[in-house]
């Protein structure tokens, strides 16, 4: 029996789609048995929509005010040591033991650096208009603000998003989704991704794509790879991927799916009775797959002995 406790703490991972397949089964087991852990999930859901509501805006001049009161910080831990400033600037990188209180600055110094050195950089000051597009990309302004010395502030945007749209036939549509497989922050971008691939398996890019989605964390994104390479079954690259599902995966329904795949038309190799063979000496605990283990080396007179 799942308790509560344990199921509760799994709501915010089932909502955003990171349970596994077997701990997703067991909490939608618990929760249909369970009106208080039910009505938790769904105050979690309605959080969760509420945080991804609100967009943060930090305000433009934060940056200019972070730059100034860490500038005066600096000059008060500087102002009563009898070493000059510049020296002390120097200690607090190096973190001498001459630094003195000055000493834990000594990262932030190096930030206070880039800054400093970033408004008396010539070049942006003299670069005409085609050369400042090419020393910020894509930029946007998105604030400006006058100077008592007669300087503008100017917050820029140096990136944005952009739509891209074509057929799967497109180079660039390809490459950007072989890419989006790969992403290691979106589940949901992963499967979606996975799943208009598909369509293209007979490709060796996107078989690969495809093979490397079956080792994904996220059991719906594995299952959609699997049900994408089916027809490739026979291939061997995708029966070496198949054989590592079986022996590996902690999903029950991907390895039921990797043994009928892999014993199905094509004659059983050396190499796949040796797998069964190992799963029969593991003990494998799944009936389905253990069953067709014992009918598969009974019917090529292997025994449940290595081969």
């Amino acid at each position: 029996m799942t308790d509560c406790k344990w199921a509760l703490e799994q709501l915010a991972l089932l909502v955003y789609g990171e349970l596994s397949f077997d701990a997703e089964e067991r909490v939608e087991t618990h929760l249909d048995a369970c009106p208080e852990c039910r009505a938790a999930l769904q105050r979690e859901k309605a959080m969760q929509a509420a945080f991804d509501s609100v967009e943060v805006a930090p305000s433009p001049s934060l940056l200019r005010e972070c730059r100034e009161n860490l500038r005066l910080r600096l000059m008060e831990e500087a102002a009563p040591a009898s070493a000059g400033w510049w020296e002390r600037l120097v200690d607090a990188i190096a973190l001498r033991p001459s630094a003195g209180m000055l000493r834990p600055a000594g990262a932030l110094t190096l930030i206070a650096l880039g800054f400093f050195g970033a408004r008396l950089m010539p070049a942006i000051g003299s670069a005409g208009p085609a050369e400042t597009a090419a020393l910020f990309p894509e930029s946007r302004v998105r604030y400006v603000e006058p100077a008592a010395d007669g300087r503008v502030q100017i917050v820029v945007d140096e990136t944005r998003q952009r739509t891209v749209s074509g057929r799967l036939d497109d180079q660039q549509i390809r490459g950007l989704l072989l890419a989006a497989v790969r992403d290691p922050s979106d589940p949901g971008l992963r499967a979606e991704t996975v799943e208009i691939l598909n369509s293209r398996a007979q490709a060796a890019d996107v078989r690969r794509a495809l093979i490397f989605a079956l080792q994904d964390r996220n059991a719906g994104v594995r299952e959609k790879a699997i049900d994408g390479l089916t027809p490739y079954a026979e291939e061997p690259d995708v029966r070496g991927a198949l054989t590592q599902v079986l022996l590996s995966d902690s999903n029950p329904g991907m390895r039921t799916k990797a043994i009928d795949l892999l014993t199905r038309g094509t004659p059983v190799d050396r190499q796949l009775i040796g797998t069964l063979q190992e799963l029969m000496l593991r003990g494998e605990q799944l009936g389905y797959v253990r069953e067709r283990c014992r009918r598969v080396l009974e019917s090529m007179n292997a025994s449940a002995e290595t081969y």
